[in-house]
């Protein structure tokens, strides 16, 4: 079953970048625009290990969703931050374990929307959903009617939270978008989050977000301690916060990027 919006046509804003689309082109895909490429190569620039943290986020969501799922028992997901359809996507991993798991993924990129509707779409016995919305407005997240008729949020849910939080700047209070996230779901419900940090590679860091407030979007790379404050009242989950290969990597006997080559915490953490 599928619910990806009502099929009328978007506009792509294709003269300025957005993340999901800059992640796209790191990753190596192909939906993307000049704006796009251009940010991209400029970050490039600014830091070559660039195309690292997509990846290493990619394989992060895909472990910590099997681990939800497999180990936890978690059947509800809530991606925010959703970004273009790269399989294997969440529903896909969730669906592998337990094929009942329901999905919603958000996002507020016209691009993404599109793909969604065709892409995303999920097992016959689960349901996938897609929003368009931005994660600045909760509201609009928790009050959608697509949410409310796939996710039941009397019983837990897993909320991801992947390489998004350093597009929200401190004037936009991430903290307290996380919170009233968190204060609607229930508890068992889990949080799964990554975030950039400059924490390894400062000067870096701070060409790329440069780059980015040029092109007219907002990164705002953290620290560890600010990282941890998104976790505050939660049970982390072992091993706690890490650099992401270091978060219950896979025994594929490839070489693991450094730190500061990843430049990117991740972790999960349990509603009490």
């Amino acid at each position: 079953m599928t619910g990806l919006g009502n099929g009328l046509p978007v506009d792509l804003q294709t003269d300025r970048p957005h993340p999901a689309r800059v992640y796209d082109y790191l990753l190596g895909g192909k939906d993307n625009f000049a704006a796009d490429r251009m940010a991209a190569e400029q970050g490039i620039k600014a830091n070559p290990n660039s195309r690292v943290p997509p990846r290493e986020n990619r394989a992060f969501l895909r472990r910590v969703v099997r681990t939800l799922a497999r180990d936890y028992g978690i059947r509800q997901f809530l991606d925010i931050g959703t970004g273009i359809p790269t399989a294997p996507n969440v529903h896909q991993v969730a669906q592998e374990v337990a094929p009942d798991a329901r999905i919603v993924y958000v996002d507020n990129d016209p691009m993404v929307l599109t793909h969604a509707r065709a892409l995303l779409t999920g097992t016959a016995e689960g349901q996938v959903a897609y929003i368009d919305a931005d994660l600045r407005d909760v509201e609009s997240i928790l009050g959608a009617a697509e949410l409310n008729a796939t996710l039941d949020l009397k019983q837990p849910v897993g909320l991801l939270l992947i390489a998004i939080l350093h597009f929200i700047g401190d004037e936009d209070d991430p903290d307290g978008i996380v919170q009233r996230l968190l204060d609607a779901l229930p508890s068992g419900s889990y949080l799964a989050l990554t975030h950039l940090t400059g924490d390894f590679d400062a000067d870096a860091w701070a060409g790329v977000a440069a780059v980015y407030k040029r092109s007219g979007v907002t990164m705002q790379v953290r620290s560890r301690p600010e990282i941890e404050r998104f976790f505050a009242g939660l049970e982390m989950v072992e091993p706690g916060l890490q650099v992401l290969p270091r978060w219950r990597p896979d025994a594929s006997g490839g070489p693991v990027p450094t730190d500061v080559e990843v430049s990117v915490y991740g972790g999960l953490a349990r509603k009490p």
